[in-house]
């Protein structure tokens, strides 16, 4: 048994699941007892018209589950999404950690991830403007490790005990209900004007980040400082970065907000058929890392949860890609089954002072207790890890565990001292011998009381766009607000941050102007934190090609062949579905109409225009497309025959607006320009 070892591979946990899953397709029909069903439409009757019989047990079986079907949804992060993939290490780790799977390069490590919205129900929309989780469980040879992030680097409290504050401030206000999924209401500015440690989170919460384009181009933070701890005892402060291979790109706000209506279900959509279609989202794990002796030489605390580490200051260094390839076969049993916890970890990693994350790993494990029916929850396919465990704990609700033999505690004898613990060398986890001294005492460290600088560093590595969208969403957020004294104490509040921003906001909800506030004195940028510096690919990117009969079938041909061998989706919307024939007899089958589609849900259009049996209706939905993808600064595209809608619209020639006519490199300047999505200095009034 002390040799015991499991190999694990990419893909030991589908093979682990294997066993459970169960497929209906061609069976005969029984009931949760294996007992053959031979009616399944009526229920037990004394006469075909008299009163249903309590001995048909099948009506009670069958209603009886029907009625446990729900558990209760998380607190937080219930509206969520997941998929499996595998975690590939570039180069070894060894140098700094002990953890097994960063050991050897090449080394895949199973991972099942789970993206989520923080604030809104499992029934709510994924566009709606939010924090995003990024959690992700890694089935180790040494056990399952969880890495519980966000899509944003800070949070907005340092301390684990205002965690339940801030979520009744920011849940939908309890006398009505109202607004779900949203922070645009009374309560949590009220929260953020007098906890204004919030202030760097409610930045980048008004940021663009906040709105994310899809989980395939988001990026993932840890938040926290965790320790890597090598073989040798010597322990390193980290912070854990995913990065996406597609770059980090976001919605515009009108858009989002359409989204939501047009299709609640985007983000989750756009994940699954991404798998679907063999293109599997990947992010690179990087960490940043500050020596021991290094801990206080910054200008900020590296145990805040408030704060980041500049990456010009602490650069990110990059070991592995993580490869999202499988969806999963019931989101019940998987997404919603899954629990994770930052206190799963596994030797070398080992946790921080952070007085938030000290919070969460109470919390975290807390929480699955109720919502997934007690202490066993471990047990379950999606959470059992893929190497042996080996312990004493008994019993309790939905045990599957068989435990053989009489002995349940530590120490004994007539078991041999079995299961016996592990030394370091063995594996066993050691926690960091971390020299602790002070009073006992409730209050917050000096170092974290610094609420603005960071705010301000955000704010001075914005581009003028990203700058704009911010004082938007602000007006949005805020002017939803009845209170006018809290819309006034949160212009007060992030004057601090930036006056002029403070001031344009003050005048679009109707508050004064900051008068004897203090600007943060800070002047440094961070251009890693802006989204005008990532990387942009024309790659899995959807074009919406809008197209009636007649059309130029060879120009129309080669466009869409040269969109294809860029990997980017094509889907044809036409008039009604089916066929549409242009003028050589060139047929294109239309897999959207004007109904069932919307210009919000693609990237780029490709305008080929032509003939329809309403042909008002035809222009008008043309037109209609062109107009919404034209003032969220979109690519837009107009074939030979398009020319006629662009100047029925109301684009203008400009930035990103690619006409075919005259012009034998359209498809390339078109797909150049669909790569880059948005056309910022584009004038869209």
């Amino acid at each position: 048994m002390e040799n015991e070892r499991q190999i694990v591979a990419g893909n030991s946990k589908d093979r682990q699941l294997e066993q459970y899953r169960v497929n209906n397709f061609g069976k005969k029909m029984t009931t949760n007892q294996a007992l053959k069903v031979s009616n399944d439409e009526e229920s037990l009757k004394a006469g075909v018209r008299g009163p249903t019989l309590m001995e048909d047990f099948h009506f009670r079986e069958k209603v009886t589950h029907f009625d446990h079907e729900r558990i209760p949804e998380r607190v937080v992060h219930a509206r969520g999404y997941a998929a499996h993939g595998e975690f590939e290490l570039y180069e070894s780790m060894k140098e700094f950690t002990t953890a097994g799977f960063l050991q050897e390069p090449g080394t895949i490590t199973p991972v099942f991830t789970r993206f989520s919205n923080v604030v809104g129900s499992s029934g709510s929309s994924d566009t709606v403007r939010d924090v995003k989780g990024f959690a992700v469980k890694f089935y180790t040879e040494q056990g399952n490790y969880d890495l519980v992030g966000n899509n944003i680097p800070v949070f907005f409290i340092q301390d684990g005990l205002k965690f339940p504050d801030l979520i009744h401030a920011i849940k939908p206000e309890p006398n009505n209900e109202i607004p779900q999924a949203s922070s645009a209401h009374d309560t949590f500015w009220d929260f953020v004007a007098n906890n204004q440690e919030s202030a760097n989170m409610v930045m980048w919460q008004m940021s663009d980040r906040a709105i994310a384009k899809n989980f395939r181009m988001m990026q993932g933070f840890g938040v926290h400082t965790f320790r890597f701890v090598n073989a040798q005892g010597v322990s390193r402060f980290v912070k854990f970065h995913w990065k996406p291979l597609l770059g980090v790109h976001s919605l515009v706000w009108d858009e989002a907000q359409k989204i939501s209506g047009k299709d609640p279900d985007y983000q989750r959509r756009d994940l699954w058929e991404s798998i679907e279609h063999g293109n599997f989202p990947e992010y690179e794990l990087g960490v940043q890392m500050i020596n021991e002796a290094d801990e206080f030489m910054f200008d900020f605390d590296i145990l805040d949860p408030t704060k980041l580490w500049p990456e010009e200051i602490v650069p990110v260094k990059i070991f592995g890609k993580m490869t999202l390839n499988r969806n999963v076969d019931n989101v019940f049993a998987e997404t919603e089954q899954v629990a994770f916890h930052p206190g799963n970890v596994v030797p070398g990693i080992d946790f921080t002072n952070d007085p938030l994350l000290q919070g969460r790993l109470f919390s975290y494990l807390d929480t699955q207790l109720i919502r997934l029916g007690g202490p066993n929850f471990t047990e379950i396919p999606i959470n059992r890890p893929v190497c042996p465990f080996h312990n004493n704990q008994r019993n309790g609700y939905s045990r599957q565990t068989i435990n053989v033999g009489k002995i349940s505690y530590h120490k004994n004898s007539l078991a041999d001292n079995t299961p016996s613990t592990s030394t370091a060398q063995e594996g066993g986890f050691v926690h960091y011998p971390e020299k602790v001294e002070g009073r006992v005492i409730q209050a917050r460290s000096d170092s974290f009381k610094d609420f603005f600088s960071q705010a301000r560093l955000f704010w001075n590595s914005m581009s003028s766009w990203e700058k704009q969208h911010i004082i938007d969403a602000f007006t949005f957020e805020v002017g939803k607000v009845n209170s006018r004294s809290v819309r006034q104490q949160v212009v007060d509040m992030f004057a601090h941050v930036d006056k002029q921003m403070a001031t344009l906001i003050a005048e679009g909800v109707g508050v004064n102007p900051p008068t004897a506030v203090v600007q943060s004195p800070v002047t440094a940028s961070s251009p890693a934190l802006s989204q005008a510096n990532t990387v942009w690919f024309p790659q899995t990117l959807k074009v919406g090609v809008l197209i009636g009969n007649d059309f130029n079938g060879a120009e129309v041909k080669a466009a869409v062949r040269t969109f294809r061998n860029y990997g980017i989706t094509v889907d044809i919307v036409g008039e009604k579905l089916g066929a549409v024939r242009g003028t050589d007899g060139l047929k294109v089958m239309a897999n959207e109409t004007f109904l069932t589609t919307d210009p919000v849900l693609f990237d780029a259009l490709y305008v080929v225009g032509g003939t329809a049996a309403n042909q008002a209706k035809f222009n008008y939905n043309i037109e209609y497309f062109i107009d919404e993808a034209f003032k969220h600064f979109k690519p837009i595209g107009f074939a030979t025959t398009g020319l006629a809608f662009f100047e029925a619209s109301n684009a203008k020639v400009g930035p990103g607006i690619v006409f075919a006519t005259d012009n034998p490199d359209f498809d390339q300047e078109f797909v150049k320009a669909i790569a880059q999505q948005r056309f910022w200095n584009r004038q869209i009034y």
